[in-house]
């Protein structure tokens, strides 16, 4: 019921919400400011042919919490040192095979809007009794299969402090999205793909202490998200958002507004360390960014391997 869901989520919600504005059966919501121009105007600014992974490995050493119903994904060799199981007697060839086990929002990965909603109503006003044990058959992420690709602009947050991690529970502010463009000299414009960088997974590669409490964005930033028309949000954290909200807000309470309301794409987990230092030593924070989910039809997630180009 309404009044079981915070009354500034409430509010927030029905003043950002995007519904109808690309049509009544959208269901890629925020991607839609992403112009057959945008992605020309992307393309240009590759300039030094300088590639960034900004993929965690996928391997059992990631930082996936299982008690959160999530696991780290497991890799497995099926056809190893010539055990060629298939092979005919006379074949003059030995082969490999492998597998893997993956949670699907186990690593650098999209949320798709079908992963959190309220009130029992997805973005666009889709009837959450939509997704069932067979899938989402609304918003899921085969809906990105051509790709998340435009102009990527990173805003590094802990270099604008001063520091190589945010503190636990700092909440990224509008104010400070605004300090880090000036700092930087870039502006972020419709269409683009925002990197917001915390500090927070190069920290934990280099401690592996388990995430808890999280830098992250502040709830407010929603409206700056919306106003600017961002397609999607990115950050090198679990959740995008800071863990916990401030004001007694609810837990998720910007997923909530965000996938559900806007129709805004998250990113979480993305490794953003090597492409921040290219970006201070250079000065450009603007790069041409691609990250195609995989083409799961009715999943409402995806890992990725998103690329940074300059």
């Amino acid at each position: 019921m309404a009044n079981d869901i915070h009354p500034e989520v409430l509010a927030t919600g029905a003043a950002l919400r995007n519904w109808g504005r690309w049509g009544a059966d959208d269901e890629c919501g925020t991607t839609n400011f992403i112009t057959p121009q945008k992605l020309v105007e992307a393309g240009r600014l590759i300039r030094r042919g300088a590639i960034f992974s900004l993929a965690l490995s996928l391997d059992r050493d990631g930082p996936a919490k299982p008690a959160g119903g999530r696991f780290n994904p497991m890799h497995q060799m099926m056809r190893f040192c010539g055990h060629d199981l298939h092979a005919a007697p006379d074949d003059q060839f030995h082969s490999s095979d492998d597998m893997a086990i993956i949670a699907l929002q186990g690593s650098t990965q999209w949320d798709s809007l079908a992963h959190l909603w309220y009130e029992d109503v997805l973005y666009n006003g889709f009837p959450a009794a939509t997704v069932t044990a067979a899938g989402a058959q609304h918003c899921a992420i085969g809906n990105w299969k051509r790709g998340v690709v435009s102009r990527g602009v990173l805003l590094d947050i802990a270099r604008l402090k001063g520091l190589p991690r945010l503190p636990p529970n700092y909440p990224v502010t509008p104010e400070d999205l605004e300090a880090a463009e000036a700092r930087q000299g870039v502006k972020v414009t419709s269409g683009d793909i925002v990197l917001v960088r915390t500090g927070m997974l190069g920290d934990w590669a280099q401690t592996r202490q388990p995430l808890a409490n999280q830098p992250g964005l502040h709830f407010d930033c929603a409206r700056w998200l919306h106003g600017r028309e961002v397609a999607a949000i990115c950050a090198d954290n679990s959740a995008v958002e800071v863990i916990p909200q401030p004001r007694g807000l609810p837990k998720c309470a910007f997923h909530m507004v965000a996938l559900r309301d806007m129709g805004l794409m998250l990113g979480e987990l993305f490794v953003l360390d090597e492409l921040a230092a290219d970006c201070e030593q250079d000065g450009v924070y603007e790069f041409f960014f691609s990250a195609p989910p995989l083409n799961f039809p009715r999943a409402v997630g995806s890992p990725i391997n998103p690329l940074a180009i300059k």
